[in-house]
């Protein structure tokens, strides 16, 4: 991927301004449809510090108010995905102060990935443990490389899983029985048993994971944004919701969709034989 600061348009992709300047950690450019969010601080394996957790909180906020993209990949420089927070600076702040990021309502702060609107995708090369294995299973989708590893090993640290995505969504996507198993031990999977468990999509080698991230992201991105958007919320409120509560919602949300531009759109490109140009209304 090219990488630049500023905005414009190099090599096809368009740079959003004031997401950050030169040796940015966490770098936000579009590609097309795709909104790609790249963590790189490659010398911690891109272990995050509390600076770069409120960057990238925000730049994940911003990313999703992006009006030109419709799906978002989150990645981070070859061989790296997250390592984890960075222990070193969290050292630098006394044990009995460590305060939370934010209230429990603030869900923002605690699942910047999950609480998007848009379609997301995760490209797991190299480590994702502690908060990297928690910023992975808040992603949609997740690919992984075969150098990829996970680990929610939180409980050797004395914490819970910090995010609360490993005691909430991680049981959802591999079930409940794995999921303690990979809790209660904080055991590092390599990317083979994450993908016998369902935990990602698909395994392939490093320097295929960017294109086939891609591929997917793309496939997603030809959708309506309006009806992506509307799945998305649908299937995760859905997940404790009475099934009275979601035909509720069910039926708001088809309503709304028969209402919209992009169901006319939708409708007409087919009957015109032509690629649809959704936009999202």
């Amino acid at each position: 991927m090219v990488v630049a600061s500023g905005s414009g348009r190099i090599g096809g992709e368009r740079y959003v301004p004031g997401m950050g300047d030169e040796r940015e950690l966490i770098r936000y450019h579009a590609l097309g449809k795709v909104g790609v969010i790249t963590i790189d601080r490659p010398e911690k394996r891109n272990a995050m510090t509390y600076a770069m957790l409120g960057e990238f909180i925000e730049t994940v906020g911003r990313a999703d108010e992006d009006p030109a993209t419709t799906v978002l990949l989150i990645t981070g420089v070859p061989g790296a995905f997250c390592a984890g927070t960075d222990l070193a600076d969290l050292a630098t702040v006394p044990g009995e102060v460590r305060g939370l990021r934010g209230e429990a309502e603030e869900r923002h702060k605690w699942w910047p990935i999950a609480q998007t609107r848009k379609p997301t995708i995760g490209a797991i090369d190299g480590p994702a443990v502690g908060m990297g294995a928690e910023f992975s299973s808040q992603c949609d989708l997740r690919l992984a490389s075969t150098q990829a590893r996970f680990a929610w090993n939180f409980v050797h640290r004395g914490l819970v899983p910090d995010t609360g995505a490993g005691t909430w969504l991680l049981p959802r996507i591999v079930g409940v029985q794995q999921a303690l198993r990979l809790l209660y031990t904080g055991e590092m999977i390599d990317a083979p048993e994450a993908l016998r468990l369902g935990y990602v999509l698909d395994v392939v080698e490093s320097d295929q994971l960017l294109p086939r991230a891609m591929d997917l992201a793309n496939a997603i991105a030809a959708g309506s944004p309006h009806s992506l958007g509307l799945v998305k919320s649908l299937v995760h409120d859905g997940l404790t919701a009475p099934v009275g509560e979601h035909m509720a919602r069910h039926t708001a949300a088809l309503a709304a969709c028969f209402k919209s531009d992009d169901h006319r759109e939708g409708v007409a490109s087919f009957l015109e034989r032509r690629p649809a140009e959704f936009t999202g209304r």
